[in-house]
């Protein structure tokens, strides 16, 4: 086993090293050839914080810590959001050290949009507004010179895909809420209860409809409201290009589009990974709501005291080895930004292709949803999602942990795969360790995905064990 650690870590240095250079190469491939198809290069996170926030609508104003302080503006609201540190700063790569070490020099004859602060206390619509100190801290002027520039945030780039099932929410009249598949009694008023599903990191709400859907019972299809969503980003959901895929975007958008488009007043919770992180989320802000808790491999790594939560969970889930092939998969979309733009170019882009190929080369004999989940999906939201949700959510799943023991009355069920690489079955019983009352279920020889697929007609079972035990307690 030591040898074995050892040229991992061998064999690893010298490919992450290549692979630093073929990103680094990439950012400026990229640069040129979004100016020659879109007339302009957005900001990539190569970039110093100050210098991408002078050609983005996305104002940074903090630095320092587990997350950067976004001000984002639309026409009608502004909003403070939180960003992983893990974008702009992820590991001790030497080019990208003096690649920043070069922008910071540059960063100093940079005109336009500059903002000399450290936090701002308050904004007013006025452009002439008076910042009230605090602390004894100086006062503290925000001027903002804006243009509004007709371009829809949600037309694909040239390196997304134009499909109409990837694009098929900008026809459509519910362009500004996600994509959600419900399958419910015929009479609607017949139905005890609801049930949400949420999808884990690069899938669908196709992982629940063409699986554990079609597995209930007719007596478990008659009683329940079955709602899958794809979240925002993924599958048939819009796709904005200038969106940040924060916790509260994705929060807002699934409250907006399930629990108050269906008037839900309180609802069961089934959800995947990185699902796992929004549901925990939405048991905080809808805690009487909550009548059960399921959880498939939730991503709940206990940080040690005075690391960076966001920085160790990132070392965690992507931790630059070569094998096995799910952690360096892992790794190279995690720590490469260039890297996994191309990938996304190469096969997200071309998912219609690779559909139709895999029927043919399978003689229609393999079911093709899975691939729908993985590819259909835009670099800018996975990459934003993996690191302001998964690795952002580092330092936060704690303090909704301890809010769950304390204040949400439900049972809390957590399933994991005994051989699931990326998610280690440590995570459930961390879990454990702080919602006492919560059940783990290892189920031996399953991975992250097979938890699921493969075995759907057990877990339909157990899940209607789980609704039926917490209707009789609620």
């Amino acid at each position: 086993m030591a040898i074995t650690r050892w040229l991992n870590r061998t064999v690893g240095i010298f490919v992450f090293f290549f692979l630093d250079i073929v990103d680094y190469l990439l950012c400026f491939t990229y640069k040129i050839l979004d100016f020659f198809f879109e007339s302009e290069w957005k900001p990539c996170y190569c970039s110093s914080p100050l210098e991408a926030q002078t050609k983005t609508e996305k104002i940074i104003v903090s630095e320092r810590g587990e997350y950067s302080k976004v001000v984002s503006m639309t026409r009608t609201k502004i909003h403070f959001d939180e960003i992983s540190d893990t974008l702009y700063s992820r590991g001790p790569s030497l080019l990208t050290r003096l690649s920043k070490l070069v922008r910071s020099v540059k960063c100093f004859n940079y005109t336009g949009l500059i903002m000399r602060c450290n936090v701002v206390d308050s904004c007013d619509h006025n452009d002439q507004s008076k910042k009230k100190t605090r602390g004894g801290n100086k006062k503290r002027l925000m001027t903002l010179n804006s243009t509004v520039v007709d371009k829809s945030p949600t037309t694909p780039r040239w390196s997304d895909c134009h499909c109409s099932f990837c694009t098929s929410r900008l026809s459509s009249s519910n362009k500004d809420s996600l994509f959600v598949k419900v399958q419910q009694p015929k009479d609607n008023k017949k139905a005890r209860d609801n049930v949400v599903f949420i999808h884990g990191f690069l899938s669908s709400s196709s992982f629940w409809t063409e699986t554990v859907f079609p597995s209930f019972s007719n007596s478990a299809k008659s009683n329940y409201r079955l709602i899958a969503v794809d979240l925002l980003g993924y599958g048939r959901s819009p796709k904005p290009n200038d969106s940040l895929y924060t916790l509260r975007e994705h929060l807002e958008m699934i409250e907006k589009s399930v629990i108050s488009h269906y008037k839900l007043k309180t609802f069961h919770i089934v959800a995947h990974s990185l699902g796992c992180v929004l549901a925990l989320a939405l048991a905080v802000k809808h805690p009487g709501a909550i009548k059960s808790l399921t959880l498939l491999a939730p991503p709940f790594y206990k940080v040690p005291k005075g690391v960076q939560p966001a920085q160790y969970v990132m070392r965690k889930v992507a931790p630059k080895n070569v094998w096995p092939p799910m952690q360096f998969g892992a790794s190279l979309i995690s720590w490469y930004e260039h890297i996994g733009r191309t990938v996304c170019l190469v096969l997200c882009k071309n998912h219609q292709l690779i559909e139709s190929l895999t029927r043919l080369l399978t003689l229609n004999r393999m079911r093709t949803y899975l691939i729908e989940g993985f590819l259909c999906h835009t670099h800018n939201g996975s990459w934003h999602t993996l690191h302001n949700i998964i690795f952002g959510s580092g330092g936060k799943l704690e303090s909704y942990l301890d809010y769950v023991r304390d204040h949400v009355d439900c049972d809390v069920n957590i399933f994991h795969g005994g051989k699931d690489e990326v998610i280690p079955v440590e995570c459930s019983y961390n879990v454990k360790t702080k919602v006492p009352h919560a059940t783990v279920h290892v189920i031996p020889d399953k991975d992250h995905i097979t938890i699921v697929v493969g075995r759907q007609k057990d877990f339909a079972r157990e899940l209607e064990l789980i609704w039926q035990k917490s209707t009789k307690t609620y």
